[in-house]
């Protein structure tokens, strides 16, 4: 059966407050691994995939963005929404979804590679009905990124915050997807967090989906694990 695969956002407004040193005259997600933006890394991922068209969500320098990768990008067509200030996840989601034009769309962060299938997750997420999916990850010490909990369906029933305790779990991976019709039902403020004001406030009321992947992840906020992208980067030949 065919199905239009969806609208992509890219969450690529972030200071790079951890990573001032590598990134204060850019924004993070333009971070440069090996002599190339982040971000054309995480492009070549989905366009490998075969997904044709991204939102940048763009803020702090994102005129740097928009110079680099224009308005398409090997077979990607790339549009902006620009916060004019910070909006924090759930604005900057809000105001990149007035352009999406499919009945579902994806959110991925700017500085996060998660290497899952994407088709795989859009399918699925379309076969079980699910209004969201996030694609999750077992990980080592989970106290960075705080623990999702989720039934036997595979339903998430909670989300519990970041932790000083090192030990293992299962984390968001920062791969959502979403009924458009379903976040657009909803009275967003201008500012607010998706993460910590949306999903922690609808998770029990709406029917959220996670996929569990053991794929490549690294997320690139703390200097040590940038420099882990310089070489871990080496074999992504996309």
């Amino acid at each position: 059966m065919f199905m239009l695969y969806p609208d992509i956002i890219i969450l690529a407004g972030g200071l790079g407050t951890r990573l001032k040193d590598q990134v204060s005259d850019r924004p993070k997600a333009m971070a440069p691994v090996n002599g190339k933006p982040f971000l054309e890394y995480l492009l070549n991922y989905i366009s490998k995939a075969g997904f044709q068209k991204v939102i940048l969500s763009t803020g702090y320098l994102g005129q740097s963005i928009e110079d680099y990768f224009k308005d398409r990008y090997r077979a990607i067509d790339i549009d902006y929404a620009l916060e004019k200030e910070p909006l924090g996840t759930g604005g900057a989601i809000r105001l990149a979804a007035k352009k999406v034009t499919t009945p579902y769309f994806i959110v991925m962060n700017g500085d996060t590679m998660f290497r899952i299938d994407l088709k795989r997750f859009f399918e699925d997420h379309v076969e079980k009905l699910a209004e969201m999916s996030i694609a999750l990850r077992n990980v080592d010490d989970a106290s960075r990124y705080g623990q999702v909990e989720m039934n036997e369906a595979g339903i998430i029933t909670s989300f519990h915050e970041k932790t000083s305790q090192c030990k293992p779990g299962l984390i968001n991976g920062g791969i959502y997807i979403l009924k458009t019709k379903y976040f657009k039902k909803f009275q967003h403020p201008d500012k607010f967090s998706f993460e910590k004001d949306w999903m922690q406030n609808n998770v029990q009321s709406g029917n959220f989906l996670g996929q569990v992947y053991d794929d490549y992840f690294l997320d690139i906020g703390i200097p040590e694990d940038y420099k882990r992208a310089q070489t871990e980067f080496n074999v992504f030949n996309d």
